[in-house]
Order: structure tokens, then C-alpha cells, then sequence
């Protein structure tokens, strides 16, 4: 068991309250009985009260460091493909249908996190794209870092393109990937993933091909992030006047991915682009792999749910937890 805010189990410190709150009661209370002459009541049920106010009180401290429970297993890769997601981070990729809904890029990351999820023994890699690709992440087998790199690295300009001008994106800029030692030497299958919203300046989809060449190493997947909706929203809320969807985005995609030998599929139908990205990887053999995969399975709620038993068995009158008793029908 782990504990994932550790600071916060100071919170059971707190639990020592009702024990000197009880301790000074019952001075108090026993000094007025002295006055009155009155017997002592027992003891065990307000020692069973504070027992519970005590526990009640720890464990809520204990919820607060939010335990888990965390298991390690070993892993395996396979040594024959590699992938490589391309993430689109362009000034259209900010996006949304509101100024409050996901936007495009939004909906890329996760797709990206989805769609690797799906190939978990295949090394996998980020990088993102505007008038340029640049690595985020070469292929490595650990799915945890490939997660952490989406959502914590990929941001819409980050880095900026190299030139200013009302649209950044440039499919041809895909053509760095082959000489861009993205995978490792000898891997036989190279799949490149692509998740971008098409808006791209006017591209040469021949040339695009021949830099990938004839080798049949390289398999592509293309990922339609768009809608024709959306508009990119500042920091006010308010829509910038200079952006409307491109309506033939679709089809800009559909010819690069064609003029790839590959498919695309609009985000919306992931299912389908996912059951494609593993028909491109099929089956090889695999070896061991010095990543280890790790599961984590909270236990704050039940922690939580059992504190909140106890805190009320310990306030509540003891007569709320009897059971009724039924009346004899009179004769």
C-alpha cells in the first residue's frame, strides 16, 4: 500500500481531540455527580464511544493521504515495430465549441493515450507538429511515461513554429520522420499515427510520399480532430474573429494518409481507427523488458465510508441503533 499525499496523514493527529475532550468531560462530570451523590454510570459505553470518535477520526486522517494500493508486473515489448504519435499543436488545434468545451487538442491527447493503450507491447513514442516535428518522446515500452509526456508536455505551440502567418500547419514537415532517427535501427515496422484537425497549408502529397520512401517500413494512421463548429476562444471567452474551420480538412487528410498506403478515421470513430492500428501491428514475438507496468487501485472511498460509520456510531444516541420493539396484541 502507497500512500499518494503522504502530508496529509498529519490529518490523523486530529484523532487525539476526542480523547482529551472525553478525559476533561468526565473530570467535570464526576466532581458534579461528588456534589449530588450520585452513583458513576458505567463505563463501557462511553468508552466504546470515544474508542469510535477516536478510530473514526484516524481513518479520516488516513482517507486525506489518500491510500492505494499499487502492483508492479513485468512487461513485455516487442522488438520487430515501433510507433510514433504525432500530435498536431498548431493555433487551430485550441479549438473548442465553447469557450469551456475540450478542445481539439484536448480531444487529441486523449485519443493518443487511448490508441497507445491499445498496442500496450509496442514501444511508442510523441512527437508534435507544425511547420516542423520535433520529439517529445522517442518509442520506449513504458506506458506511464507515454501518458505523463501527453498530458504534461503537449501544449498548442509548444515549441512555437519556426515562421509566423495566419496557418503554421505543414503536412510536408512530415517528411523529417524517416530522417529523423525517431526509431530505433532495425525495427522493421514504423508506424506513424497522426493526430491533427487537417488544417494545413497547401502540401505535396507525392513528395510527402517519397520521403518516406518505397521500403515498406513505414504504416500510417491519420486522426480527424474537427469540428466545423469550433472556434478558438482567448483568454476572455470571446472568439477570435481570424480563425473558421477549414471544411476540406478532412479530405487534405484523407489524401496524405492515402498517398501513404494508410487509412484515417475522424476521432469520433476511434473504435474502428483502434482495431486498424492493431491489425498494422498483428502479432510478433516479444522479449522482456526492464519497464514495469503498475496498476493502482484507490482505497479512499472505503477508508472514507468506514470513518463516516464509526463517527456516527460515536455522536448518535444509542437508542438510533436499538431494535424495536414489538407490542404483545393484547388478548
Amino acid at each position: 500500500m502507497t500512500l499518494l499525499t503522504p502530508f496529509a496523514a498529519l490529518a490523523v493527529l486530529a484523532a487525539v481531540a476526542p480523547a482529551v475532550a472525553v478525559v476533561i468531560g468526565q473530570r467535570r462530570v464526576a466532581e458534579v455527580r461528588a456534589l449530588l451523590g450520585l452513583a458513576p454510570p458505567g463505563r463501557r459505553a462511553s468508552l466504546k464511544r470515544l474508542a469510535a470518535a477516536t478510530a473514526g477520526i484516524a481513518l479520516l486522517g488516513l482517507a486525506a493521504a489518500q491510500p492505494a494500493l499499487t502492483r508492479g508486473a513485468a512487461s513485455s515489448v516487442r522488438r520487430d515495430v515501433e510507433a510514433l504519435f504525432v500530435v498536431d499543436i498548431s493555433r487551430s488545434m485550441a479549438a473548442s465549441r465553447t469557450a469551456d468545451s475540450p478542445t481539439r487538442l484536448d480531444r487529441a491527447t486523449k485519443a493518443a493515450i487511448e490508441l497507445r493503450a491499445s498496442i500496450p507491447t509496442v514501444s511508442s513514442g510523441i512527437a508534435t507538429l507544425t511547420d516542423r516535428v520535433l520529439p517529445d518522446l522517442l518509442p520506449v515500452a513504458d506506458i506511464d511515461a507515454f501518458d505523463a509526456v501527453a498530458q504534461r508536455s503537449v501544449q498548442i505551440e509548444s515549441p512555437s513554429p519556426t515562421s509566423t502567418s495566419v496557418r503554421a500547419t505543414s503536412f510536408s514537415a512530415l517528411s523529417d520522420i524517416p530522417v529523423g532517427n525517431y526509431f530505433s535501427p532495425g525495427t522493421k515496422k514504423r508506424i506513424v499515427v497522426l493526430l491533427t484537425d487537417g488544417e494545413s497549408n497547401p502540401v505535396d502529397v507525392g513528395a510527402v510520399a517519397s520521403g518516406f520512401g518505397a521500403s515498406g517500413l513505414y504504416r500510417f494512421v491519420g486522426i480527424h480532430v474537427w469540428g466545423a463548429d469550433e472556434r478558438v476562444y482567448d483568454p476572455d471567452g470571446d472568439a477570435e474573429r481570424a480563425y473558421r474551420p477549414d471544411p476540406s480538412s478532412g479530405a487534405v487528410l484523407d489524401d496524405v494518409a492515402s498517398s501513404l498506403g494508410g487509412r484515417s478515421f475522424d476521432v469520433s470513430s476511434l473504435g474502428r481507427a483502434t482495431a486498424y492500428l492493431r491489425r498494422l501491428v498483428g502479432t510478433g514475438p516479444t522479449a522482456p523488458s526492464t519497464t514495469r507496468t503498475h496498476t493502482t487501485t484507490p482505497l479512499t472511498p472505503y477508508v472514507a465510508a468506514l470513518a463516516l460509520l464509526l463517527v456516527l456510531a460515536a455522536v448518535l444516541p444509542a437508542r438510533s441503533f436499538a431494535r424495536p420493539r414489538l407490542r404483545a396484541a393484547s388478548q
